[in-house]
């Protein structure tokens, strides 16, 4: 079944449609479009329900004396983010029953945003004193989360151009992090006061705004077709989202173009996982000192980094930010190394953390909007998830080894590799601009043709 607004890919002027070519809108156009700020809102929908499920449940489960394996077991309920690719093919095809009016996105959203009301009303019901139906909850809280994910991004990049992804990159991301200032601290400052489940209570009735806004929004125009059988929509959900990126772009420039998502991260994911606790910590700062400036006050700079980028995007679209991004991001990793000199300096600590966030606000921008270019509309959720999932692979294989190339070398040293891996992220996408360019041109005709 299709809505009203779906073109079929059996239509010669809509069949296979790309992603529009990427044109220059105004810094003012961008941000003051409505989806912009209907992304802010969204944003603090896919925020909300992230640490009730993981870093905040602990403090929950701790309470209520649940041993700490048990706590990291029932915690990593988060993981289930990344896994969302596995199912994001059914939201490319089917429609929610009972919301069809709502469209396609909106209606598996809104599905989405009462389900994490419902999980999170059930945790507060039962509480870990009734352990196995409350860890149910708590997992079908997380899926719930990641199916909403699933469904915004796929709205976020169906509902504007390319050039415009930078604003709503930038709102959803402020959405975002204030929702997880809200279920971070606000939360626990609450718990000093008041039961968690009262806590929590008082989190699904926040969920109740981008509810709200999900109603007053407009679906956007989707471009996939109603597969009869269950063959078809097999083939149509999980085989053509590869079979149409090697397609349109070819398979040298596919395989090349995954080889760089998989490269372009790694200099700034070498600096997660648990190698940057320890190092605070051994250039003399204290815990107080460290959670003020990498968290309160390098969350703000982060988000100015986001802005920032979103306003780089719309004035020059989506290569000349992610390329600078890369290179600029990259570098501040040498900024590590002048801080080894500087033990215990606050001010040397606030001027790298300043530079590091602002610069990774800037390119989480850029490579949002940089992804989802990549992405053809009549496959949209699919390819996002399995592209976004790429980008995040090779940090958690980094923290594997992270540890023992400092306890081989020193932290000097590691941020030094840190920075050199940006070259052959940075000499791939040089070559692969002109291929880009080319597929631009492509996209321009075909949008011509339509």
């Amino acid at each position: 079944m299709t809505s009203d607004n779906v073109r079929l890919p059996n239509d010669p002027a809509t069949a296979d449609i790309p992603p529009p070519p990427a044109k220059k809108v105004s810094v003012w156009q961008a941000f003051t479009q409505p989806a912009a700020w209907t992304m802010f809102f969204f944003g603090f929908s896919s925020g909300l329900p992230f640490l009730l499920v993981a870093g905040t449940l602990a403090y929950w489960l701790k309470e209520n004396g649940i041993v700490l394996k048990e706590i990291t077991v029932i915690a990593s309920a988060g993981m289930t983010y990344a896994l969302k690719f596995l199912w994001a093919p059914l939201l490319d095809q089917t429609q929610v029953p009972g919301f069809r009016r709502l469209g396609l996105r909106r209606g598996w959203l809104l599905l989405a945003q009462v389900a994490v009301v419902a999980g999170l009303l059930v945790m507060a019901m039962f509480t870990p004193s009734q352990l196995m139906p409350f860890v149910v909850a708590t997992v079908f809280v997380a899926f719930a989360g990641a199916t909403q994910d699933i469904a915004v991004d796929a709205y976020r990049i169906e509902i504007a151009p390319p050039a415009a992804q930078g604003a709503l990159v930038a709102t959803y991301s402020l959405g975002y992090r204030i929702a997880l200032i809200v279920t971070g601290a606000l939360a626990l400052a609450m718990a000093d006061h008041m039961p968690w489940a009262t806590v929590y209570l008082c989190m699904a009735a926040l969920m109740l705004l981008p509810i709200g806004a999900n109603l007053m929004s407009r679906e956007p125009e989707s471009y996939r077709e109603s597969p009869a059988t269950w063959r078809e929509a097999m083939r149509i959900g999980v085989i053509d989202p590869f079979v149409d990126f090697f397609r349109r772009y070819g398979a040298q420039t596919a395989l090349l173009t995954l080889l760089f998502i998989l490269l372009f991260k790694v200099p700034e994911q070498a600096l997660v996982g648990g190698i940057m606790s320890p190092f605070y910590l051994s250039m003399g700062f204290a815990k107080t000192q460290i959670g003020a400036i990498t968290k309160l006050y390098g969350t703000w700079v982060g988000i100015a980094g986001v802005f920032a980028g979103g306003m780089a995007i719309a004035r020059w679209g989506v290569r000349l930010p992610l390329l600078l991004s890369i290179v600029v991001c990259a570098s501040c990793n040498l900024l590590y190394v002048w801080l080894t000199r500087h033990h215990g300096d606050l001010g040397a600590l606030t001027l790298v953390i300043s530079a590091e966030n602002f610069s990774l606000g800037f390119l989480g921008t850029a490579a949002v909007a940089f992804l989802s270019s990549l992405v053809n509309r009549q496959h949209t959720a699919t390819q996002y998830a399995l592209l976004s999932s790429m980008v995040n692979l090779p940090g958690k294989v980094l923290g594997v080894f992270a540890g023992r190339i400092v306890e081989a070398t020193n932290y000097s040293t590691y941020f030094i590799i840190a920075t050199i891996a940006v070259l052959p992220a940075t000499l791939l996408f040089l070559y692969l601009w002109p291929r880009f360019r080319s597929a631009d041109a492509g996209a321009a005709k075909a949008a011509q043709a339509g």
